[in-house]
Order: C-alpha cells, then sequence, then structure tokens
C-alpha cells in the first residue's frame, strides 16, 4: 500500500480515530512529566513499571511484567493464535547525568535524567496502548497489537536481548519504535529505509610496564608515551584497515595513568567507544581493534590488556515497515510532516530486534516550532515539545490500523 505523497494534506480514512480527547492529552502529558522527575536506571526501573502496570490494568488490559523484573509488554486486540501482531516498543530507563533545566518537571533524583527522551517514547507506546484499546472494544482493531515497555536501554548491550529472551517476540511479526530528535521540528517525523542508526561498541584497554625515573626514560616502558601513541595511533591505523564507507571509529572517553610529574607510572587505563555504520565493519572490528592496540603497544614495550565488550549492530530499517510508518503519517498529517533523515552514529540496541522480525523505527520531531538553539540528545538541557506526544500516538495508532495491509 502507499499513498499518495504529493498530497499534504491528512488523508480522510474512516478507520483511523480522530484527534486525542482533550482529557486523555492532558494524562499523557502529566504521566510524561512525572516519569520526568522520577527517572531511573537500565534494570532499576521499578516505580516507572509499576505506574505503566496500574495504567495499563485500570484500561482493562492485561500487562505482564518481564522476568527481568522490570518492563512490560501487554497484548491488545483480537488474537487467533496465528495472526503475527504489531509490536510498538518504548523504552523506559533513564541517563546518569544532572538534570540542568529549570522546569516544575525537573528531576527530583539527583544525577538522573530523562537525557534521551525515553519518558516520552514510553508516554507515546502507553498513549496509543489506550487509544488502541478503545478501538479493540469498538471491533476496529483488526490484528493483534503488542506493547513492549524496555528497560535497559541504555545499558550495553541493551535491554532488548533480555526482552527477546522474555517472550517480547514471541507470536510478533512487525516491530515499530521512535526516537525523539532534537533536530526535527515538532508534527513532523525522520525516516530513512536501511541503517538509521550505527553499530556500538565498548573498549576498555589496561597498559602496564616497570615504570621508573623521568629522567631514564630509555631504561624502563615510558607508558605515558605508550598510551598517547595508542590514543593516537590505533584510530589512524584503523582508517586505514577498514573500508572507509563503513566508518569505523575508535573515540577515546577516559584516560587515566600516573601520581607525579617525576615518575614514569606502572599502569594506565583508556576507555572508548567503537562505532561504525555497517554491518560487515561491526562483525570485524573486535579483531581489527585488537591487532592495532596489540601492535603500537608492543612497539612502544607495553603490556595490553583488551576487554572488547559487543554492544549494538546498527538499526536496519525494513523496507515495508519504512511505508508502514510513513503512509501512516501522511494519512494523519500530510505528507509535508515527512522528512528524510540521514544515518546518525548513536546506538541503539532496537536492533537487535530487527535481527529477529522486519521493523522500523522513526526519528520524533520535539523541536519547538521556531526554536534555532541547537540542542542534543544526553545533555542535561534536553528538553522537548510535548506536543509530540500527540504526534507520537498518531503515528503509532495509524500504523496499527494500516497494519493489515502490508502484512
Amino acid at each position: 500500500m502507499s499513498l499518495d505523497e504529493t498530497d499534504a494534506t491528512p488523508s480522510a480514512d474512516a478507520a483511523l480515530p480522530g484527534a486525542l480527547p482533550d482529557e486523555l492529552r492532558a494524562e499523557l502529558i502529566a504521566f510524561r512529566r512525572d516519569l520526568h522527575m522520577h527517572p531511573e536506571l537500565g534494570n532499576c526501573e521499578f516505580r516507572t513499571t509499576a505506574a505503566l502496570k496500574a495504567r495499563l490494568e485500570k484500561a482493562g488490559l492485561s500487562p505482564r511484567v518481564l522476568p527481568s523484573g522490570t518492563g512490560l509488554i501487554c497484548d491488545i486486540g483480537p488474537w487467533d493464535g496465528v495472526t503475527p501482531a504489531l509490536a510498538l516498543r518504548g523504552d523506559i530507563d533513564a541517563l546518569p547525568i544532572p538534570d540542568t533545566k529549570t522546569v516544575p518537571y525537573r528531576s527530583t533524583v539527583a544525577d538522573r535524567a530523562h537525557a534521551c527522551g525515553h519518558d516520552v517514547h514510553t508516554t507515546v507506546v502507553l498513549g496509543a496502548g489506550l487509544v488502541l484499546a478503545e478501538l479493540a472494544r469498538e471491533g476496529r482493531l483488526r490484528r493483534p497489537v503488542r506493547l513492549l515497555f524496555q528497560p535497559a536501554e541504555e545499558v550495553l548491550p541493551g535491554g532488548a536481548a533480555d526482552a527477546i529472551e522474555g517472550g517480547a517476540l514471541d507470536g510478533v511479526g512487525r516491530i515499530l519504535a521512535l526516537h525523539c530528535d532534537p533536530k526535527v521540528e515538532v508534527g513532523r517525523i525522520g525516516l530513512r529505509t536501511g541503517p538509521i542508526t550505527s553499530a556500538c561498541d565498548r573498549l576498555e584497554i589496561s597498559l602496564d610496564g616497570p615504570g621508573g625515573h623521568t629522567a631514564r626514560p630509555h631504561l624502563t616502558t615510558d607508558l605515558v608515551t605508550a598510551t598517547a601513541k595508542v590514543i593516537t595511533e590505533v584510530p589512524a591505523l584503523l582508517a586505514r584497515r577498514a573500508d572507509a564507507r563503513s566508518g569505523l571509529a575508535v573515540t577515546w572517553g577516559r584516560v587515566e595513568s600516573g601520581h607525579a610529574c617525576n615518575v614514569i607510572p606502572q599502569h594506565a587505563e583508556l576507555s572508548a567507544t567503537v562505532r561504525c555504520l555497517d554491518l560487515p565493519a561491526w562483525r570485524a572490528a573486535p579483531d581489527l581493534v585488537h591487532a592495532a592496540i596489540d601492535e603500537v603497544a608492543t612497539l612502544h614495550r607495553a603490556k595490553s590488556e583488551i576487554n572488547y565488550i559487543r554492544g549494538v549492530p546498527p538499526v536496519v530499517n525494513e523496507a515495508t515497515s519504512t511505508e508502514l510508518l510513513r503512509d501512516a503519517m501522511v494519512a494523519r498529517r500530510g505528507s509535508i510532516a515527512v522528512e528524510d533523515t540521514e544515518q546518525s552514529l548513536g546506538g541503539e540496541d532496537f536492533s537487535w530486534y530487527l535481527e529477529k522480525v522486519p521493523g522500523a523505527m522513526a526519528r520524533l520531531g520535539v523541536r519547538r516550532v521556531g526554536d534555532t538553539t541547537r540542542r542534543d540528545l544526553h545533555a542535561g538541557d534536553f528538553d522537548v515539545d510535548e506536543g509530540a506526544i500527540e504526534v507520537g500516538v498518531e503515528l503509532f495508532t495509524a500504523a496499527a490500523l494500516l497494519e493489515r495491509n502490508v502484512l
């Protein structure tokens, strides 16, 4: 199915619900603000899970907490044991950074903030679930829908793998998600077929040597110099040993060594992220990175110990699922509400679901109209135009109703 994308006005498809009732819109904004004030880190989202469970049960649904103890799934609509469900995924965890905004709903937990928009993602899936539950009672939902509230997205390798092991994808034929994007104006979404995020792994390195006096570096391992060479030369080596189109990159985030200006230390520690744009490079990255580090460290007589921690592969949007999101947005807000988006270097564990079933992720515009301030995710001042919640609910509900035409 493909709607006429030259039409800038929403479709009058009678199967689609109208605008959110004022009462539900206000409730969802209040729910999001409550989550924002009480952020919880990955695998510790007990309050968030309880709040979701209570609201879904109030709507007459039967949510099930995931085996990990946080996060939950909730099925809506007809289920014949054969028809695959459409899953709508929202991540529920926050980040370990302070909330620096001055707003009534500022985080009440020190050094914890919903600085990536997961409170919005969660609220959108909840809102879509409440709307779809009412449509199911009216007999207007043709296929089953599963709400998936996933914990620990920010904890590599991500909570998606645990959710899958806990049965989150059992009976699911397609999965959709969205992610806040402060570069996209509220009322719009960004879409891309193919890779929309990048792979992201973590790298921990220890370098060791005998240490000594800075007057005699030639008699020992000059560990600080060896560390500096690893920092500068390993990325340069990788740039020549991997296809440049893969974007394989090591970026250092932590370096620690030494305690005195005249003592060559015995130990150094480095931490980094490893990112790349495509699956083949991601699969080859551990061996390439290990070899480059060993080569540089050995040249400078340092002993290296490498802990390469697998993170997540790229999110690769499947074509049919991407078109479903496009058609859903066009049906609700017209083709003007959809824009192309580029692949980012951020990582997202939604990719693990796409290893199992087709699906796609949209970028949800959260920038206030007319706001020219440059904002980014994972920053203490991150905030959204809360009108984005209604947009996300419209997107997911329309996708659930149009899904019957593409499965």
